[in-house]
Order: structure tokens, then sequence, then C-alpha cells
């Protein structure tokens, strides 16, 4: 259970970062925007429904597309990760319409943010369970 709401904190926190401070990546609600029926009316809700989605996603078919591209990344001595995190990443972008990463390098910096907030908040989770 940990480690899903991991998945979604460090979700919300890097796509949080990377909309403030990459300047093409842009996440807006329309005034239709709703999620199974909800209606999404700031930004901070749209970015919570965008980081749970991208969260599940990474909790559940991450590890299938890892498993899968082994020996891909056994090659790239793991460097493989980044691009199948940019996958899941460029997956979500294709579902939401809300969400705009245009280009490869803001897509590269969102994954890198992404991977450095969820490193950081399991660390954080980790040395709370050994107190």
């Amino acid at each position: 259970m940990k480690r899903i709401l991991s998945q979604i904190a460090a979700a919300y926190l890097g796509l949080w970062i990377a909309s403030s401070f990459i300047e093409k990546i842009v996440i807006t609600f329309y005034a239709d925007s709703n999620f199974f029926g909800i209606p999404i009316s700031a930004q901070w809700q749209m970015l919570l429904v965008l980081a749970i989605t991208l969260g599940l996603l990474n909790y559940f078919i991450g590890p299938i597309l890892k498993t899968i591209t082994l020996p891909l990344r056994i090659i790239t001595l793991g460097l493989f990760n980044i691009l199948i995190n940019m996958g899941l990443l460029w997956f979500l972008d294709l579902i939401f319409d809300e969400v705009s990463i245009p280009l490869i390098m803001p897509l590269l910096y969102t994954t890198l943010i992404m991977g450095i907030s969820n490193i950081i908040l399991k660390k954080i989770l980790l040395k709370k369970e050994e107190d």
C-alpha cells in the first residue's frame, strides 16, 4: 500500500514541479473536465487525477514492461528504465487532453524530475519504517 501511495505522491510532485518550471509542459482543465462524473474545477484536482492515473500505470504496467524489456535493461545498465517511464508519461499525454508535453526533451526532463521525487519519497518512507 505504501508503494502505490508513494508512486502517486511522486507523480503528483513530479508533475507539479515539471508544469511549474518547464515552460512547454501545460496542464490545464477545461470547463467540462470531469473524472467519472466528478467535475474538476482546479489545477490541483487535475494534477491529482493525473497523478493517480500515472501512479497506477507505474504500479501495474511498469513491472510488466520492465520484465519484458529485461535484456535491454541489462545491456544498457538500467538506462532503458528512463525510456519505459517516458513511454508511460507519453501514454498519459495521449489519454488526457488536459496534458500537453510537446517534445522529447520536456518529456525527458519530466521523467527525470519524477524519478528524483520518487527516490526522495522512498527514502523518507523507508526512514520512517526504520524508526
